[in-house]
């Protein structure tokens, strides 16, 4: 099924695709923000205009959900992917604020890794939604990019207990260890979250591709 459409349906893949864009808008912030680039006030700030557009999107589409007749795909299925990229931005915004909040010192190369990562899932989800509305023609695409994000989250992983167990041995302060342990597992949390994403991209690809 090769979704072609116009008026009040084409519009649910526009909300999709702003708020896709919003999520790897934020990723390339907070990026900024750990390789020390950019102030961590301005960055939350930055941020944090995003994740309220973010939200204005997620009730937008709440509501055409209820006007709308006919939807390009199911309605679960578009709720929950905006419910999906939403909770990512959110995460982001999160690790962004506590950065800012406990006025952590220089990131460690770990960190900066896991932030590349992230903002690397982002652009390979980004580049999916823009596939939704012609599934029939770009499914291969969104499996490669589905790979490429189940890839990254391994790696991630890798990375996240590398960096923990460094943290633990070379670290002598223990406010700072838990500093960086909440923002260590929020990256984590916003990986894991992309790698949920791409499921559901799996599961539509299957349903309508």
């Amino acid at each position: 099924m090769a979704f072609k459409l116009k008026g009040k349906e084409e519009k649910f893949f526009g909300i999709l695709e702003e708020h896709a864009q919003l999520c790897q808008d934020a990723s390339l912030i907070l990026l900024s923000v750990c390789k020390g680039e950019l102030d961590k006030a301005a960055g939350f700030r930055d941020i944090d205009v995003k994740e309220k557009r973010a939200d204005e999107l997620v009730n937008e589409t709440a509501e055409r959900l209820r006007k709308t007749f006919i939807t390009p795909m199911d309605r679960e299925d578009i709720q929950l992917l905006i419910e999906q990229l939403d909770d990512t931005i959110d995460i982001v915004k999160d690790i962004a604020d506590k950065m800012l909040m406990y006025q952590v010192g220089i990131a460690s190369e770990g960190v900066v890794r896991l932030a590349e990562i992230v903002a690397k899932c982002l652009k390979h989800i980004n580049k999916c939604i823009s596939y939704m509305d012609s599934l029939k023609k770009n499914y291969i695409k969104v499996d490669g990019r589905v790979h490429e994000v189940i890839r990254l989250e391994s790696e991630a992983d890798t990375i996240y207990h590398e960096e923990m167990a460094k943290l633990f041995k070379e670290c002598s302060d223990p406010i700072e260890i838990i500093k960086w342990k909440e923002i260590l597992a929020a990256m984590e949390d916003v990986i894991d979250g992309c790698e949920d994403l791409v499921g559901t991209f799996r599961r539509v690809v299957l349903k309508y591709a």
